[in-house]
């Protein structure tokens, strides 16, 4: 099948010769690894179809369609591998797959031509790619004792519902966040995707934005109806999903929790080529750590060892690296500190990211909780604030349209004499300025996490994954908010619990060692660090008996497990 890529748009074309040359060689590497590693995908593929066990028992849907377009993502890659590992335990599985089902896709939307239909066709050459060996569709006529006992692929195309349709008609957006259809929060369901792809989170009310927020809720609709009808044809004992904020995974989680089935999602885990899975929001980051559970001596140097490279700057997010070249605070920041009684970091977050939804029980929103602490700053002369920005805000490919940098300007803040603006590029040490400072401000920054582990005040703002357990100061309303930090900035001591300390320890080290699921022995990095490259390995290798992380993810979904590594690996 002739494959079709996505067009580029011009603002991120390069704009010198050289700059251009480098980027059309690496874009001619990127088809190029593509081509070989959907090759190597399709033989092995190929071999789990032919050796295959007889299959029993209700099948597991594993749900796709925002977890890559044209390419091996690293989410594809633990969906792929994750169903192969059931399918070889003689799991029935049922994959749930796009084949232009939807309008406009989130990855498949252009921001500059919102009009524009998404790359279809090489999205369905890249799936039929994953499923080789399958059946393309399955056959609705044949027995559902049959049907539930084997594996097979559910494409759903696209069909429009006039009755939705009309009722979609001139709506504001406004209205069109608030939608529900047929008892399902359309709307809602919608809106972190729409954010994403926009890169923004207060959004336009213009019509492109309106057109896309139309589109995502048809099509949202149509894999509701879809996905309905799956679910009530083969009663399925679990769905697997990719993150469960994009609105088609959001759509079938919905569905899935309607009829009562146990829904699991997935996104990559702390460690590099790792997955976490959980029954409960993967962005959320839920974890049980037993009361009674305490670092021993080998976990202690184990982690110090990890925590060493990070504040150093030697670490990734998400197969990402950022400030590979940290520096110290220079002599001109020392010298305008030494004007100042006290320094205090303000650490922010990506305002369009994924965790943001969670995040928003205490504050409207990132950019209200910075207005409520300049307000705070302008009353405390004496005292040196440092907005550092985060570094994926200007991430290649995924640059905000709504930053921090935008929010500064527009509030006059670095006028203030008592304020110094750390653009996302600066590579200054962020450790080296919580070691400097008296407490720590965050929104729901992991940096927060950190800094109580450095044993420092943090005072947080926003919901984050280790606010399940006391490791920061965490008030519970805007006005309790402000009193905590006007107490903070006038103590001349902060005592800080105990522990505090101890429960990020526990926490980042259950985030480590325990919850992120190894998979690097299957996969290795592409040519992007978002994407991987599938390995050549024996079968055998994905069994239970082998695998630690996929004996974790097959006792998690057939028998109600927690997701943890029960050994380290």
């Amino acid at each position: 099948m002739a494959e079709r890529f996505s067009t580029i748009p011009n603002s991120q074309l390069p704009n010198n010769n050289s700059m251009l040359r480098e980027f059309y060689q690496q874009r001619i590497q990127r088809r190029l690894t593509r081509h070989l590693n959907n090759l190597q995908i399709w033989r092995m593929a190929r071999r789990v179809a032919r050796q295959l066990p007889d299959s029993e028992g209700q099948p597991v849907v594993f749900f796709k369609a925002s977890s890559g377009i044209d390419d091996f993502s690293w989410n594809s890659a633990f969906h792929l591998l994750t169903s192969w590992a059931f399918r070889l335990q003689g799991i029935p599985v049922q994959y749930f797959a796009c084949k232009a089902g939807m309008t406009h896709c989130v990855l498949g939307t252009n921001r500059e031509k919102v009009t524009q239909k998404p790359p279809c066709n090489s999205c369905i050459y890249q799936s039929k790619t994953l499923y080789s060996g399958l059946p393309r569709s399955n056959d609705f006529s044949r027995s559902r004792a049959k049907a539930l006992t084997t594996s097979g692929v559910n494409w759903f195309t696209f069909r429009a519902d006039e009755k939705l349709d009309r009722a979609l008609g001139g709506l504001p957006l406004s209205e069109l966040m608030g939608f529900s259809f047929n008892g399902i929060p359309l709307g809602e369901l919608c809106l972190p995707g729409l954010r994403w792809i926009l890169r923004r989170h207060h959004l336009i009310d213009d019509e492109p934005t309106r057109y896309l927020l139309r589109e995502y809720i048809r099509s949202a609709w149509n894999i509701a109806a879809a996905f309905e009808m799956l679910i009530k044809r083969i009663k399925p004992r679990a769905v697997v999903v990719f993150n469960g904020q994009m609105y088609p995974e959001a759509t079938a989680l919905f569905i899935a929790r309607k009829h009562g089935i146990r829904a699991i999602t997935h996104e990559v885990g702390l460690q590099p080529a790792s997955a976490f899975f959980t029954d409960g929001e993967a962005t959320a980051y839920p974890l049980h750590i037993p009361n009674e559970f305490e670092l021993d001596d080998a976990q202690n140097a184990r982690l110090d060892a990890y925590l060493s490279k990070r504040f150093q700057g030697d670490f990734t997010m998400a197969g990402m690296k950022f400030w590979a070249d940290m520096k110290g605070l220079d002599e001109a920041f020392l010298a305008k500190a030494a004007a100042f009684k006290q320094i205090v970091p303000i650490f922010t977050n990506v305002i369009f990211d994924t965790s943001q939804p969670h995040a928003n029980t205490v504050f409207e929103d990132m950019f209200t909780w910075l207005d409520a602490v300049l307000e705070m700053i302008r009353t405390h002369p004496e005292t040196l604030f440092v907005i550092r920005a985060h570094p994926d805000e200007m991430r290649l490919r995924k640059a905000s349209l709504e930053t921090v940098a935008n929010w500064i300007a527009d509030r006059r803040a670095v006028e203030e004499p008592n304020v110094i603006f750390v653009p996302p590029q600066e590579t200054l040490s962020s450790y080296e300025l919580i070691q400097r400072s008296k407490f720590v401000l965050i929104y729901n920054s992991t940096i927060g996490m950190e800094a109580s582990i450095m044993g420092m005040p943090v005072l947080c703002a926003g919901k984050a994954r280790f606010t399940q357990y006391p490791t920061v100061f965490f008030p519970q309303s805007v006005g309790a908010y402000g009193e905590k930090l006007d107490e903070f900035l006038k103590a001349e001591i902060i005592a800080v619990p105990p522990e505090f300390q101890r429960n990020a320890r526990r926490f980042l080290y259950y985030q480590l060692y325990f919850s992120s699921l190894p998979f690097g022995e299957y996969l290795k990095i592409g040519v992007r660090t978002s994407h991987a490259i599938l390995q050549d390995f024996d079968l055998d290798r994905l069994s239970p008996e082998n695998s630690p992380a996929l004996k974790t993810i097959l006792d998690g979904v057939l028998d109600d497990g927690d997701f943890l590594l029960k050994e380290l690996c």
